[in-house]
């Protein structure tokens, strides 16, 4: 379970990625997952004292891949001090009124801190692409109908956020990009479960109906993304989602793999002459 068997290095086409693995029983995964998760809080400990990295790490997938539920097992053994999860959704009239990457800016996170982006910056590559009449709500200059949302707009659009993660790397922020990569057969039986089960029923929208019936046409664009924006300061990650314990220790152990590379994360030392006067503070503390 090597970071390297799932990073994106070269255009690929995503029928080829496999979206089934399986490493075993489900509560042998959990118990590893719990192990490597404790890891990673360590490191982040760690990176909160050091103050100099902070980590984003953005979640995409379609309906049903699972993104909440990996969240909630993988961090739950953070300190909540140090994660705070971002669900990017529609953009609301005050995030409409700035440039689309303006409601990314403004979440990424401190140095010392991770943050989690449930649905990122690549809605608006993603989404937007396979419904470019939503593009017009945005009101960007020169663009006036759909036909001016055309090839050379995504283009400049994938520049755009090329360089944003690359000015954030730049400046200490090391970035995570994983697709949480589900079967349509799959995606099938978690809409089902949702319908049978009445303590699911509320995660179920008619809309998840009309988006399936454009699969073909989102998995195109989430190729396009990933090959075109799979950076070394930025890379792509492609996770088997069928299996859900399966995706979330793969997710996990890529970034206890790639974190733990960082050898210069660690809490700082403590200055000489308070570090020569510990047993003295600790006499002056027992002796009140």
């Amino acid at each position: 379970m090597k970071a390297s068997d799932y990073q994106i290095t070269q255009p690929i086409q995503l029928k080829d990625r496999e979206t089934h693995q399986d490493f075993g029983k489900k509560k042998e995964l959990e118990e590893e997952l719990d192990s490597v998760s404790k890891q990673i809080a360590d490191i982040q400990n760690a990176m909160y004292a050091h103050g100099k990295y902070a980590v984003l790490i953005c979640i995409q997938g379609m309906d049903t891949a699972g993104k909440d539920s990996l969240i909630r097992e993988v961090f739950k053994n953070f300190n909540a001090r140090g994660v705070v999860v971002h669900s990017f959704k529609v953009p609301t009239d005050l995030e409409l009124g700035h440039d689309y990457l303006w409601r990314h800016y403004i979440a990424l996170p401190a140095r010392g801190k991770f943050a989690i982006f449930n649905r990122t910056q690549y809605e608006n590559v993603l989404v937007t692409r396979v419904h470019p009449e939503y593009v017009l709500n945005e009101n960007i200059p020169g663009i006036d109908s759909v036909s001016d949302v055309d090839e050379a707009f995504w283009e400049k659009r994938f520049e755009q956020i090329n360089n944003f993660e690359k000015h954030s790397a730049e400046n200490g922020t090391i970035i995570f990009k994983f697709f949480l990569h589900l079967s349509k057969e799959e995606q099938k039986n978690r809409l089902l479960r949702r319908l049978n089960k009445p303590n699911k029923n509320w995660k179920f929208s008619a809309s998840d109906l009309k988006e399936r019936k454009l699969w073909d046409a989102y998995q195109k664009c989430y190729e396009d993304a990933i090959n075109k924006t799979s950076k070394f300061h930025a890379p792509w990650y492609v996770v088997p989602a069928d299996d859900k314990p399966t995706a979330r220790l793969i997710l996990a152990n890529i970034l206890l793999e790639k974190l733990s590379e960082y050898k210069d994360i660690k809490e700082p030392e403590l200055d000489t002459k308070t570090k020569a006067n510990l047993e003295a503070y600790r006499k002056q503390l027992e002796t009140e």
